[in-house]
């Protein structure tokens, strides 16, 4: 009879041992999610919502860094003026971002 109680009593200490060795990769998990994941999805969100924002006159930098003024646009193509009479067309995904008045210095 004693050894059934002790039985039924170890039961509930396996599921919580179970618990607590889980409970680390959780927390690792929502470490990962909350410092990494999360701001991650927000830039790539404001970057998207940055590139549908472009519109002719707009003067953009482009991740090979080359500043230009949009002069013509596609679905995925803008036409950039880079100086005197040279038009270069670069693919919309490669905008880094847009200059703003203080950039434009």
């Amino acid at each position: 009879m004693e050894t059934l109680a002790y039985a039924a009593g170890n039961t509930a200490g396996q599921s919580m041992g179970f618990l607590m060795s889980i409970m680390p990769l959780v927390l690792i998990f929502a470490v990962f999610y909350f410092l990494l994941i999360m701001p991650q999805q927000k830039k790539a969100k404001d970057h998207k919502q940055m590139l549908a924002s472009i519109k002719k006159g707009d003067e953009i930098v482009t991740s090979g860094g080359i500043h230009g003024r949009v002069v013509g646009i596609t679905d995925k193509v803008l036409t950039l003026d880079v100086g005197d009479k040279v038009k270069i067309k670069v693919s919309r995904e490669f905008v880094a971002y847009k200059k703003t008045s203080e950039d434009k210095s």
